[in-house]
């Protein structure tokens, strides 16, 4: 008897359930069967939810799938418990009880303004008139005033304290109510000690993997019992690599479609050897392939060079598009090698190295240096004292001073900019009466901080310069962005910052030092062949360009195709392609195409629209699917530099492949993150290195002082909903029509300083500071 045919049958949009999305359905004959797309069992009956029992590995009428990605299996999981569900019903019942919270007229919370020149998180945030030096202030992120830009205005749920309490303090008596259990919670206790007992970074909390964890211990009910010693070290283990070597898979299978950049991270560590980290970069995600040792041979450019061949040997010399290293002279001699060994290979430095070391070089201007210091003096000041910092916080509602960067500069400048988004709440601060009836404002370094903060010209100066790096800012979190390949971006968003830097200071004597200072920093990349042709791939900017694409740019976009294409027939076609390209016609000037131009993806624009020319597609989706840059957004913590040490074989192949797991869950996670981190405290240890110049004094308080108890600290609330809607940094870097400018429209002029914005004030209110 023959068996009939199995059909495949679409998968409506009717059906709802997340498990959809990992099956595929057939018709067999009258019966419909259903098949993971994972492992390949078919099964005959049970519907959705016994797929949904065999992706998330529960014991009951289905096999489990060996193969099941680690977050599908806990998305499946949290469906068949109810999860979801419970989470939506308590959310419900939370806004039912705070209901009474809706009434405007009961909020302590003005709605924000919006109607400051400077594009700016928030413009001015509400302050409270004058508050207990020891009252609580508990603000829930979710439950503040928003005004959107261009959108309708939200009521708050924030009250003011009953009239017997004191009518200035904002206190949300119900949230501390409905968050007792949750603070004082038997579970967290038992999750701190545990931390503490095995000396965890305690930001481990923020991992992708923690929550999942906890819902399924807790799905199983009381009386569970823990992995052994030796069940993390060999059957779980052995599972973890497997699980991840399917994500590297997947990856893999990407690279010949998409192409792929070889990343070389080198890294030093505290015993002052050199490790480099050799990583594989595709729009399906980073992978970790290793880690060397190679202090015994960082000077020697030979054997970094066949470290450098040796890597795109293994993962295929026709799926890299590029090798991305630092640009130390010894990488530049060995990527040049390798680029001759293997013409359609590109090397190329970090795009987000050279991005950080212009701002290094603006932070370096006498001016900028001279503000610089004076804000990272009052935020010393409020951040060493327990009772100015609670002071500050209620002020703020939340928002803290110090923002966290990728990288020191970075973070100097994003802190500039959010102390001038709550300067006015910093002056309400200073001049209240509570400040001035505090000891500390009788103190000379709280005079002088008053002083500055009251200084109008201060924050002047300071709007100029967030202004002038804000565009650099942003452009930095796009390339060391996770989320998306930054190839197509970088080219126009550093022509953005020139053209911003420009209108600022309009007079050319005073924006050429800056425009040099970016000129110099890229001019190793101003000519590369692949960030031309990214620019020149994204419709978002080709066709916002005025005039004819600059000769220099389509000399450089030839130089990609002749060296990424080795057929000339092929080659023959793209250019021929271009031409409906360049002219917008066929599907490029579709109504929809030309819409989707500022709303689409790059590489999703060309998978769209660009089947009329399909071998500049091709092209196209392959340079815009790469990366350009070694920094990533979050930092990776793997203990890297245990794999090699001398110790038993078996032993180091085990810690091999723990490493392995670890860097690329970490990697993952960056990826599967579909929100910020949570708000890190700038006082914190993990992140010492980055804020320490604005957390630190100069002199430690005694440990017997007051101010110096961490216990009288309220928590940073991370309110960052007070700060606006976040605005989107492609968008951010500026629209409409885009010009490209000459190579040599500067003249260099590294004289000119700009020392005439300090003054005498500004010197006297730094001695008093710094002591």
């Amino acid at each position: 008897m023959s068996s009939a045919v199995m059909e495949p049958v679409p998968v409506t949009s009717q059906k709802h359930d997340p498990a959809w999305k990992h099956c595929q359905m057939y018709k067999n004959g009258d019966r419909v069967q259903l098949k993971c797309i994972y492992c390949g069992k078919i099964f005959k009956g049970g519907g959705i939810h016994r797929i949904k029992e065999h992706l998330a590995c529960q014991k009951g009428n289905a096999a489990t799938c060996l193969r099941v990605p680690s977050d599908v299996r806990f998305q499946m999981l949290e469906s068949l418990n109810g999860i979801a569900v419970k989470k939506r019903k308590k959310q419900k019942l939370s806004e039912e009880m705070s209901g009474n919270f809706d009434n405007p007229e009961t909020s302590g919370v003005d709605v924000l303004n919006h109607n400051s020149g400077l594009n700016t998180e928030v413009d001015l945030l509400p302050v409270p008139e004058m508050h207990e030096q020891n009252a609580d202030v508990l603000v829930n992120r979710e439950d503040t005033v928003i005004n959107k830009v261009g959108g309708r205005k939200k009521k708050g749920r924030l009250r003011k304290a009953p009239p017997a309490a004191n009518h200035n303090a904002i206190v949300l008596s119900n949230m501390e109510n409905m968050n007792s259990k949750k603070v004082h919670s038997p579970v967290h206790m038992a999750i701190g000690r545990f931390f503490f007992d095995v000396g965890l970074p305690l930001d481990a909390v923020n991992s992708a993997y923690f929550q999942p964890m906890v819902d399924v211990i807790a799905s199983h009910g009381p009386g569970v019992t823990g992995p052994s010693y030796h069940d993390i070290r060999n059957w779980i283990l052995k599972n973890s690599v497997q699980e991840v070597r399917n994500d590297v898979d997947r990856c893999r299978e990407a690279w010949g479609r998409t192409g792929c950049s070889v990343l070389v991270d080198e890294w030093s560590s505290e015993r002052g050897k050199t490790f480099v980290n050799f990583l594989v970069y595709c729009p399906e995600g980073t992978i970790f392939l290793r880690s060397l040792d190679i202090s015994h041979i960082i000077d020697s450019t030979d054997a970094l060079y066949e470290l450098l061949k040796k890597t795109v040997e293994e993962v295929g010399v026709r799926n890299v598009m590029q090798v991305v290293t630092s640009s130390e002279e010894r990488y530049v001699i060995a990527g040049n090698r390798l680029t001759d060994t293997y013409p359609s290979v590109f090397w190329t430095p970090c795009a987000g190295h050279c991005i950080d070391l212009m701002l290094e070089d603006i932070r370096e201007l006498d001016w900028i240096k001279v503000k610089l210091e004076l804000a990272k003096s009052i935020s010393r000041y409020i951040y060493t004292n327990s009772v100015v910092l609670n002071t500050m916080r209620r002020y703020t509602f939340g928002v803290d001073l110090v923002d966290i960067g990728i990288t020191r500069s970075a973070t100097d400048f994003m802190t500039l900019k959010r102390m001038v988004n709550i300067r006015h709440n910093l002056q309400s601060m200073v001049t209240s009466e509570e400040w001035m009836g505090s000891p500390f404002s009788k103190k000379p370094e709280g005079l002088a901080v008053l002083d500055c903060i009251s200084d109008q010209s201060f924050w002047a100066t300071c709007v100029s310069i967030v202004r002038l790096t804000d565009p650099l800012l942003r452009l930095l979190k796009i390339v060391g962005s996770a989320k998306g390949p930054a190839m197509g971006f970088i080219y126009a968003g550093l022509y953005r910052v020139k053209e911003t830097i420009k209108k600022e200071l309009a007079d050319k004597t005073k924006y050429s030092t800056y425009w040099n200072i970016i000129d110099r920093r890229w001019e190793q990349l101003q000519r590369h062949p692949l960030h031309a042709a990214g620019f020149y791939f994204n419709p978002k900017f080709f066709y916002s360009l005025e005039g004819d694409v600059h000769l220099h740019i389509r000399s450089l976009v030839y130089d990609c195709i002749e060296k990424l294409v080795s057929d000339p027939k092929i080659q023959d076609k793209i250019v021929k392609e271009t031409a409906s390209y360049h002219s917008g016609t066929g599907d490029f000037g579709r109504k929809m195409a030309i819409r989707a131009r500022d709303t689409l993806l790059p590489t999703e624009w060309w998978l769209t629209y660009g089947g009329g020319c399909p071998s500049l597609a091709r092209l196209a989706i392959r340079v815009l699917s790469q990366t350009c840059s070694l920094i990533l957004r979050n930092p990776i913590r793997t203990p890297l530099e245990c794999v090699h040490e001398k110790k038993n074989c078996l032993e180091h192949q085990r810690l091999s492949d723990l490493v392995f797991v670890q860097y690329n869950m970490s990697l993952r996670q960056m990826v599967l993150s579909d929100k910020e981190q949570e708000t890190l405290d700038p006082i914190s240890y993990d992140i010492f290195s980055i804020v320490e110049d604005w957390i630190m004094d100069k002199e430690l308080i005694s440990e017997g002082s007051e101010n110096s108890d961490w216990t009288a600290v309220d928590p940073p609330l991370g309110n960052t909903a007070l700060l606006g809607p976040p605005i989107d940094d492609v968008e951010a870097l500026g629209g409409g029509k885009l010009r490209v400018f000459s190579e040599n429209s500067c003249v260099i002029n590294w004289g000119y300083l700009y020392i005439s914005h300090c003054n005498v004030q500004d010197l006297m209110i730094m001695k008093f500071l710094m002591g």
